[in-house]
């Protein structure tokens, strides 16, 4: 029986490809040359790549053996999963491989930015011997301000702990008894801003974040202040930094990754208060060994038919029924939703199903639950297998809680839980018809029936006439088309719930145009649209319905 061909697109290092010689056929080609890479599809059963090749649609086509696409690294943004997904191609991915090394990173730029050694060292290399301009400051007994304590953030402050300094940090995602184990004080965003000496960012890239520190932000600072992100391009405001520093508003930034990738041309890279590195946050020999090791050993496990940790896609271990399969997306929406309308992550969450359901073993609707409740707060991927650890990480108690007894829907699924401030968030859905069409059916109080599907916008304001007209007009003249709404109240006069269904994400500023225009108390915005279906048994699962 001739050996499963695994086709490696790019360098990986020599241990993971010792890891897969032993089983598999090892074939190579340059994943950058599409001539090339379509043809050598054909005949792959897996197919690793770092950054530069393109998993697409079309390549994807090109290969109908194709099981397992594995990226030896962090992102996936050249894998398309949902087309990976739809043909039952599982997506693994290396999630822990470049924590260490990230982490470094944002503590040499630290260090480089308080020490002015890109400068001095520039000075030296034209031959000049300027002592004086480049005197530095100490780190010894500051404020460092960690936006996002999520595992890179973690593993910063506690590296920063030992030169002998205060940790404060911002991320509504944590509990406080879980900041404190680690040495760590939780504050909010504009005393972090007006505190800190040094303000380092690690955090994911969602449209919550997107511009987190731009022009408003940059004028809370303290003027000897120094900005470090090696997370993501965007989450700082490039213009509002550089009109800050020369302004003499931020003493100095540490850069790491731009807005758009590659950056050649930046006028932050003219001033020499700014040190500057072109993404190599997971750049050492060590992350790469790493991932290529990881991906290697996930490829073996999916070739051989076990179970993958870390698996992006189709990922949870076990036996699942088929009458469950179609909830497992519904259920990660109502978990995206919670997480949205929380504002900040829960004491505790419990999953109840309701109905026909509750007949069989529901405990990956759990699972899928928890993978969308974190989805959008943490940077690394979020599959079945460690939903749960972010959980414990974070201090939270989650509960699974079934009833046979459905008054209104014959199945119901509920995400609910205990937010930070003591308040209790409800919300759920159901697979409604035959085609089984997901619905959101309640949140809290209000009863909706809206499809969770691409960009929704929820508003809580006081009930009164023209509120409809005039979020209609403010969206339309930012050229945001609605799809759907649903607008629900208490009573009349009381409180109401607008949800809307919008074709394209509402960015942050218009959405505190919007909650102004109407005086909402509440306003958020959450994007469904990477949330993948479950392929059936004929897309490439197997017939007993084990998603691995």
């Amino acid at each position: 029986m001739p050996q499963p061909v695994v086709l490696v697109a790019e360098e990986l290092a020599p241990s993971a490809l010792d890891v897969l010689a032993r089983d598999f056929e090892v074939r190579h080609v340059d994943g950058a040359d599409r001539a090339a890479l379509l043809p050598a599809l054909a005949e792959a059963d897996a197919v690793l790549v770092r950054s530069a090749t393109q998993i697409d649609a079309e390549a994807l086509a090109a290969a109908p053996r194709l099981k397992v696409v594995a990226r030896a690294g962090v992102g996936l943004d050249n894998v398309d999963v949902p087309a990976a997904t739809a043909r039952g191609v599982m997506v693994v991915n290396a999630p822990t491989s470049n924590i260490v090394s990230a982490a470094e990173q944002a503590i040499a730029l630290l260090l480089a930015t308080a020490r002015n050694i890109a400068p001095a060292h520039a000075a030296l290399r034209d031959g000049r011997w300027q002592r004086s301009e480049f005197t530095g400051v100490e780190i010894s007994d500051k404020t460092i301000g960690i936006v996002g304590l999520g595992r890179i953030g973690v593993l910063f402050a506690q590296r920063m702990a030992a030169f002998g300094t205060r940790l404060i940090a911002y991320d509504p995602y944590v509990q406080p008894t879980r900041a404190a184990q680690i040495g760590v004080r939780l504050v909010s965003l504009e005393e972090l801003l007006a505190d800190s000496d040094f303000i380092s960012i690690h955090l994911p890239k969602t449209a919550e974040t997107l511009g987190l520190i731009g022009e408003k932000e940059l004028r809370l600072v303290k003027p000897t202040v120094r900005i470090v992100n090696a997370a993501r391009g965007g989450l700082v405001d490039e213009q509002a930094l550089f009109n800050a520093i020369t302004e003499g508003r931020v003493a100095g930034a540490g850069l790491d990754v731009y807005a758009t990738e590659p950056c050649t041309d930046s006028p932050l890279f003219a001033l020499e208060n700014v040190v500057a590195t072109p993404h190599l946050g997971a750049s050492t020999v060590e992350a790469q060994d790493k991932a290529g090791l990881a991906v290697a050993r996930s490829v073996r496990l999916a070739l051989n038919g076990e179970f993958v940790p870390d698996a992006v896609n189709v990922q949870a271990g076990g036996v699942v029924a088929e009458e469950v399969r179609p909830s497992l997306p519904l259920a990660e929406k109502l978990g995206r939703v919670f997480t949205a309308l929380a504002s900040g992550l829960a004491r505790s969450i419990t999953v109840d199903v309701r109905g026909d359901l509750a007949e069989f073993d529901v405990s990956v609707l759990e699972l899928a639950a928890l993978k969308g409740v974190f989805a959008d707060i943490v940077e690394e991927s979020v599959t079945f297998v460690n939903a749960p650890l972010l959980a414990k990480e974070r201090g939270v108690e989650v509960g699974l809680t079934t009833e046979s007894a459905s008054p209104e829907y014959r199945n119901l699924v509920t995400v609910s839980g205990v937010l930070a401030d003591g308040r209790t968030l409800r919300v759920s859905g159901t697979l409604s018809g035959q085609r089984r069409v997901q619905k959101l059916t309640n949140i809290d109080a209000f009863d909706i029936d809206l499809v969770p599907n691409g960009n929704l916008l929820f508003l809580q304001y006081a009930d009164r006439p023209g509120v409809v007209g005039t979020l209609g007009v403010l969206l339309g003249d930012a050229g945001v088309n609605i799809a759907g709404m649903q607008v629900a109240r208490s009573e009349s006069g009381g409180r109401s719930l607008m949800a809307l269904a919008v074709d394209q994400a509402v960015p942050g500023d218009l959405l505190q145009r919007l909650a102004a225009a109407i005086g909402a108390h509440d306003a958020n915005t959450v994007d469904l649209s990477e949330v993948e279906p479950v392929p059936s048994s004929g897309t490439g699962v197997p017939e007993d319905g084990t998603l691995r």
